[in-house]
């Protein structure tokens, strides 16, 4: 097995990042921001870190999270349009589904006040405690990822989760 600092200082290596990483990263992406945006702020996530592998330091963690990070920061570039397709969600609910007919109304009628809720909810969150929920939510980071990914302390990731935590079962009336 080659160490993840010697994939990612190695630029005839780098595409084991790539093939190991990609799929997450734009999944993650694809979740925070429209579909169609994500595919292209996945392949620049790639690219910035590419561009900036000498700046990965194998000692403040995995490359995964330094990929978070790199595609959390392009999210925050097209804040607004994450912001407006979290109220627009809020307001007309999921979109359509192109999988089996049946499930697809349960699944839909079941989902759709919750989405509603939901996605009020986030977008009424700081740009700090979405950016901690969501990177636990859909990337499955630990604290330390989050933090290292977002370049913050434990302490606040652990607190910002805590308060956006707080806020969203106040919004969505979970006690």
């Amino acid at each position: 097995m080659i160490p993840p600092a010697v994939t990612v200082a190695d630029p005839q290596r780098f595409g084991t990042v790539f093939d190991t990483h990609y799929q997450e990263i734009r999944r993650y992406i694809g979740r925070r921001l429209d579909l169609s945006v994500a595919e292209d702020l996945a392949a620049e996530t790639f690219l910035i870190a590419f561009r900036q592998r000498h700046r990965f330091d194998p000692a403040q963690g995995s490359v995964r999270p330094w990929l978070y990070g790199i595609a959390t920061k392009l999210i925050g570039r097209h804040r607004r349009s994450e912001l407006r397709r979290y109220r627009a969600l809020a307001r007309t609910g999921p979109p359509p589904d192109d999988d089996a007919h049946d499930q697809r109304v349960v699944d839909r009628i079941t989902a759709a006040a919750t989405v509603s809720r939901l996605s009020a909810a986030l977008a009424a969150l700081s740009k700090g405690e979405r950016d901690v929920v969501l990177l636990v939510a859909y990337g499955g980071l630990s604290y330390d990822e989050v933090a290292a990914a977002l370049g913050i302390a434990n302490g606040t990731v652990a607190s910002r989760l805590n308060r956006a935590r707080a806020k969203l079962q106040k919004s969505l009336g979970v006690t």
